[in-house]
């Protein structure tokens, strides 16, 4: 069968849309331009504040997802006794869902339901979602993916602050004169924040970047000062900071005196153990625990102490921790006692990995929290919450977090689930425990826009939901600033926007308040909410005393800086029309929205006395430690160009030219020691479970400790799913999981072969130990490998390749003493696929077969490559792509670089274009001309 074309119904006329990427948490504009014939073009938003216009390689290329290939298209439903899906109308689906939560509530109460959401929602989705079970159904058991990246960041700001408070804006990049990066690779996680960064740091060099990262990642490559700390050791390190600020007299005493409390508890704990004579601070100490070089830690400790304007950029590295929230107050304690806070270009910014978390944080999605930054263990907040809704109850304690939530699933707790965009057999920790607890759950429904993912092998009820390009609503960002998702293409099938899914069920089930017609009118209602009992005030009421339990909002109030005043009532034209905003929101003289760029600028918080906590943070180590079994730590995170589970990004060729398959990055000693070898593949073992990858010695890695990426899953890959062996412990206030420090085993995967190949249609993989399924643009691509030798390599080619034509053009090459096996299916001049097999790791060009499925026919050069595996004359071959948005390959870099006399970035782009879209290759374009260099000189 060739791969699938589905077209949609006729666009109409041209239209230029103004809407927002779905990717991370920057929040990019972006112009999307829909042509009569239905082509998409794609271009950044120049008037957008978050991006300026700039937009990375997934950004720019959206159109290439837009596809109805794999979509869910219409309802669908597996039979009480199991069986396969199949095809049901909006009305059966509806009443399964409404009917089951229903009778599983009645019989086992409201605690026995949950709903498991994402932060790729939109506001509007999140709102009512959230708005159905705290309010209508009775239960917090609403949770959601940004558990996983961003929850720790929240409990951080709530315990620092009173609040979950962001304070800076994009802006105050360019305005610092010391930016700290911890755990956060921004050049390939959040490239456009990244390119603002080089863009500042080049008009301004002054300008210093500090990297705390255990790996040397493409971010490295702009940084002044890189610390390669020990994997689990931040709150030692900011606690080492905190005690070096205070011996070095850099604090800011009025500020500590009149606008904070717990400085000298936080201090204590920073100094305790530590091995100084007579209390001095104790360098050695420090740098021990985190394994770095006692020096290097001095000149950072150092450079952060002479900087005024200094921002600690934060992300998952800090967030994904057992110690998670004490690493983000250990970096907020350092900037409450230096006073660098609230101020331009300084202070702490935790860089948000989803589009819409924060969105999901202003309406109360996760399940410790109420709507609009009310808290769910004030009974005042509960009533204004409960009595604005107008809600027959109101969820009164908190709800179960991801990892305890699918715990409860598997222990019989909790009887029915509904999982909204997002796909947490891949994405969990320890997810097979996520597959027994689905096996095991009485209803499991899901709502997505595709039809195939690991997670739907366990639902008994799908809702076709919208994708991006089809989408109504809100998103936040990283800054606070709220933005529109506009819809650029009709709904597919029988699509539906998620928000409307959630009403019709909640009407289904007999509860009032959710007949919403449009988007606007539940942003309206979030609004609203927003701002009621939000009462203005002088937050130390003047004389610096409140009464007993007064929270700020007066006796029947509940004041906090989440307010969006300024976007009440702003009608279907003023909500269609609505500009990037930051919140808080209220109203200039004229009536129109103002917004906010920077908070705490008063120095006033959101604690009951108006003042910031310093937090204790007693450092602890992970909860799981390497032993003889398990003796390396494994890391896992994102790669450049592909995004959480891939059933978006794996649909673009474009994306996929980058890194194809699931990796483990190694030390070369640890990849010694293990018995294994860089190419082949390997088995990542823990006590949790296992998976393959193939083995990579980036020279990123620390001894000790190997990276693997989350994106792989059981649509794409044999065996690559990393959630299955990462360990699920978690941080015990934020509930977010340890994604970064799991003890694991490396061990060799014995194969009789290795190969790959490249076809119009789909393979047959019957068999095959191993594979990975790779998108083209004109093909699809497999590697594979095989645990036993090939008998008959040409029935065997037929069979994968689906040739049943007894003379069909098959040419073919075999060395069976090499254990080398090549065949090339032509028909008609025309390439219609290949197999490359031998005993080791295939290094045929990929790239340059790929590039021959583009044309009608092959040329009689182009025929006698084939079997070769490689163009006969040098140039064809553009080598593994480097340079996404522009298809640039490694091989026409490195010889541009050695021919063109090429000795910076710089030239390389004026020469290729290369890193002159969204600069997140140019890391890479540096490594290239640094090992270019060598090995010239190497040669000569």
């Amino acid at each position: 069968m060739n791969l699938p074309t589905l077209q949609r119904a006729s666009p109409g006329p041209v239209e230029h849309i103004r809407t927002t990427c779905p990717y991370c948490g920057v929040g990019c504009g972006v112009r999307a331009t829909r042509s009569a014939d239905g082509r998409i073009v794609i271009a950044g938003d120049e008037d957008h504040p978050a991006n300026r216009g700039r937009l990375c390689v997934k950004g720019s290329a959206l159109a290439e997802t837009t596809g109805l290939e794999g979509r869910l298209l219409h309802p669908k439903m597996r039979a009480c006794g199991g069986g396969a899906l199949h095809a049901a109308s909006w009305s059966e689906a509806l009443d399964a869902v409404a009917s089951g939560f229903r009778r599983v509530i009645e019989q086992h109460g409201p605690d026995a339901v949950a709903f498991y959401v994402s932060g790729q929602l939109l506001t509007e989705d999140y709102y009512v979602a959230n708005k159905l079970m705290k309010g209508y159904i009775g239960s917090a058991n609403i949770d959601t993916n940004s558990r996983l990246c961003m929850s720790s960041s929240v409990a951080g700001h709530k315990r620092a602050f009173g609040e979950d408070l962001v304070p800076l804006c994009y802006e105050d990049l360019e305005l610092a004169d010391l930016i700290v990066l911890v755990g956060s690779n921004t050049a390939w996680c959040h490239p456009v924040l990244f390119q603002r960064i080089v863009k500042a740091k080049a008009a301004r060099p002054a300008l210093q970047v500090v990297v705390i990262d255990p790996r040397r990642t493409a971010t490295c490559e702009l940084a002044d000062l890189h610390l390669p700390l020990a994997s689990g050791t931040d709150v030692w390190l900011f606690n080492g900071l905190l005690a070096f600020l205070a011996d070095r007299g850099v604090a800011d005493a009025t500020f500590i005196n009149d606008h904070t409390v717990g400085h000298a508890q936080a201090l204590e704990v920073a100094r305790s153990g530590t091995q100084g004579v007579q209390g001095a601070f104790d360098l050695e100490h420090y740098a021990g625990r985190c394994n770095v070089d006692p020096q290097t830690l001095l000149a950072f400790y150092r450079m952060y102490a002479r900087t005024e304007r200094v921002i600690t950029v934060y992300s998952m590295g800090v967030n994904q921790s057992s110690a998670g929230t004490d690493k983000v107050n250990s970096i907020i304690n350092c900037h409450l006692q230096t006073g660098r806070i609230g101020k331009p270009g300084m202070g702490p910014f935790s860089f948000t990995g989803q589009p819409n978390a924060m969105g999901g944080r202003e309406v109360g999605g996760l399940a410790n929290m109420l709507a609009a930054h009310m808290e769910l263990d004030n009974p005042r907040h509960r009533s204004l919450v409960q009595g604005f809704w107008g809600s027959p109850t109101i969820a009164d304690r908190p709800g179960l977090k991801a990892v305890e939530l699918f715990e409860a699933i598997e222990a019989g707790r909790v009887k029915a689930i509904w999982i909204m965009c997002t796909n947490p057999v891949v994405s969990m920790p320890d997810s097979n425990q996520v597959k027994r607890a689905l096996q095991r759950c009485e209803l499991v429904v899901s709502s997505d826009c595709m039809e195939h993912t690991d997670t739907h092998a366990f639902a008994h009820v799908l809702l076709p939901a919208l994708g991006w390009g089809e989408k109504n609503g809100t998103v936040t960002n990283s800054e606070r600033r709220i933005s529109r998702q506009r819809p650029l293409l009709d709904a597919p099938g029988e699509g539906r926007p998620d928000w409307q899914i959630v009403c019709d069920v909640a009407r289904r089930m007999g509860y009032a308040g959710f007949d919403f017609a449009h988007p606007f009118d539940v942003f309206d209602e979030h609004a609203r909410l927003s701002a009621w009992g939000n009462v203005p005030h002088e937050r130390d009421g003047g004389n610096g005393t409140r009464e007993e339990g007064d929270d700020g909002g007066g006796a029947n109030g509940a004041s906090r800086v989440f307010n969006l005043t300024g976007l009440i009532g702003l009608g279907r034209a003023g909500y269609d029309a609505l500009q990037p905003v930051q919140w808080p929101v209220r109203t200039f003289d004229d009536g129109t929205p103002r917004g906010t760029e920077r908070l705490l600028s008063d120095l006033r918080f959101s604690h009951p006395d108006g003042k910031a906590r310093f937090i204790a943070t007693a450092p602890r180590s992970p909860v799981y430690a390497i032993d003889c079994d398990y003796p390396l730590t494994l890391n896992t995170g994102r790669v450049r160009d592909q995004w959480h589970t891939m059933s978006r990004t794996g649909k673009s060729a474009t994306l996929a030219s980058h890194v194809a398959e699931a990796f483990v990055d190694m030390h070369p000693d640890d990849a010694s020691r293990s018995g294994v070898r860089e190419g082949e593949l390997a088995r990542v073992s823990t006590r949790w479970g296992s998976m393959l990858a193939r083995v990579q010695m980036g020279g990123g890695m620390s001894r000790g400790s190997v990276f693997v990426p989350i994106h792989w899953n059981d649509q794409v890959a044999s065996d690559a799913r990393v959630g299955a062996v990462v360990n699920p412990a978690v941080c015990p206030v934020s509930g977010e999981p340890e994604f970064k420090h799991t003890p694991v085993r490396i061990e060799p995967f014995e194969c009789a072969w290795y190969g790959f190949t490249l076809s119009r249609a789909e393979p047959a993989l019957e068999g095959i130990a191993y594979w990975t399924r790779i998108q083209g643009k004109a093909n699809v691509r497999y590697e594979l490998a095989g645990r036993e030798p090939i008998g008959d390599y040409g029935d065997w080619a037929r069979r994968l390749l689906g040739v049943d034509d007894p003379n069909a053009d098959l040419p073919e090459y075999i060395d069976r003493h090499a254990g080398v096996y090549r065949a090339v299916h032509v028909r008609e001049g025309r390439i219609e696929s290949c197999v490359f097999i031998s005993a080791r790791p295939e290094s045929s060009s990929r790239a340059w077969l790929a590039g021959l499925f583009a044309k009608d026919a092959l040329d009689a050069d182009e025929r006698l490559g084939l079997l070769v595996g490689e163009p006969l004359f040098s140039g064809a071959d553009t080598g593994p792509t480097v340079c996404a948005c522009f298809g640039v390959g490694r091989t026409t870099i490195c010889a541009a670089i050695r021919e063109q006399g090429l000795t910076s970035a710089a030239q390389i782009t004026a020469s290729l274009k290369a890193g002159s879209n969204c600069g997140s290759c140019l890391p890479e374009l540096k490594k290239l001309l640094a090992e270019t260099e060598s090995t010239t000189l190497v040669a000569s």
